[in-house]
């Protein structure tokens, strides 16, 4: 599963991509493509995790990341750049929201709720068009064959450019299960997940103004929003130690990077949620779909597990946090054994007992 990154030009997209997956990218010759990429979920829990156990080896989760080609009118005229994005499971849109007479807008002035808006209707744009072509081709077939399929397709696609009409994104629907199996194989970009990340300048850290004035918006449109300088998170990276890192942070006013708030962001937009498995050996985090149950998490760390899965042994990781070792956890009763039908959730620690 991957999150696409997608912008105006000169928004920072770029620079965040390449601390995000730690590469170094060179301008590209000839046409714009899409560069992958795969990024540490940041998460504070593993670390302290890490600190409790001090492992011989420690293994963070990773996600795929894409870099999509700036949305300039050429490659939205063109719809390139919509064929990119169609290969996506959701988006993040990186929008400028700087001062910086040095760096150009395509737009001539920097307006983050202008830019905001003029992709997503861009977006909506496409989905419409894609819904009022399909509309026309059963509506064509319709003529000549009588289906019940077709027909019922076609009060599907018309209740989708009803939903588009009104410049309303598709994820807002809610659809059956035979309407999910059928949407799932059409274009339709507004049905993912989308976080906005407003790049601001470092004097804006700190200063929420620019969500609390889309917090109506993002409700209503079911988009997260956060703030970055990606400026300050390419510093951030090049320090040597967590204790500089923290000291630099401090300096700012800031608990953390944001790129661990971006990454667990794009988790959330992915539908997946963090488990850990933990010891002298290792400790490591895991990735798996939310609500999936425990022998689907297991499979997640071995096919074997999940086809010899017997039991769970589950720690909460905030009730371990609170007892402060495994031993008092068992002494308070609250280490839990669970069956194939327990729902694994965010942040358990898992020790899977099987046998094959």
């Amino acid at each position: 599963m991957k999150v696409g990154i997608i912008g105006l030009p000169q928004t920072g997209k770029k620079t965040l991509f390449q601390v995000l997956t730690g590469s170094e990218l060179r301008e590209q010759a000839g046409p714009a493509k899409p560069i992958p990429g795969t990024a540490e979920i940041r998460d504070p829990r593993f670390d302290r995790l890490v600190s409790m156990y001090s492992p011989n080896k420690q293994a963070r989760a990773r996600i795929d990341l894409v870099l999509l080609p700036k949305m300039e009118q050429e490659n939205i005229a063109k719809g390139d750049i919509f064929k990119e994005i169609d290969d996506v499971d959701a988006l993040c849109h990186v929008i400028r929201a700087f001062e910086d007479d040095s760096v150009y807008h395509a737009e001539g002035s920097v307006d983050p709720f202008r830019d905001a808006d003029m992709v997503n209707g861009e977006l909506i744009m496409h989905d419409q068009i894609f819904v009022e072509k399909r509309i026309a081709r059963i509506e064509t077939a319709l003529k000549k064959i009588k289906d019940e399929k077709q027909a019922i397709e076609l009060d599907l696609m018309r209740r989708l450019l009803a939903h588009l009409e009104e410049e309303k994104p598709l994820r807002l629907m809610a659809f059956n299960e035979d309407e999910e199996l059928l949407l799932r194989s059409y274009p339709l970009i507004t049905r993912k997940e989308l976080i906005l990340a407003f790049n601001v300048a470092e004097d804006q850290l700190g200063d929420t103004t620019l969500l609390e004035k889309m917090a109506g918006q993002c409700r209503q449109n079911k988009m997260e929003a956060m703030i970055v300088c990606a400026q300050v998170e390419s510093e951030i990276v090049l320090l040597d130690s967590e204790a500089e890192k923290t000291e630099f942070l401090q300096d700012l006013g800031i608990d953390e990077p944001a790129l661990g708030i971006m990454t667990r962001l794009c988790l959330k937009a992915l539908g997946l949620i963090s488990f850990f498995t933990v010891g002298k050996d290792e400790v490591r985090q895991w990735l798996v779909r939310k609500n999936s149950p425990a022998p689907v998490a297991a499979g997640v760390i071995h096919s074997d597990l999940q086809r010899g899965f017997i039991r769970a042994e589950v720690m909460k990781y905030d009730e371990l946090m609170e007892y402060g070792s495994e031993a008092e956890l068992k002494k308070a009763g609250k280490m839990y054994l669970q069956g194939k039908d327990y729902i694994v959730t965010d942040g358990d620690i898992l020790n899977i007992r099987f046998k094959v």
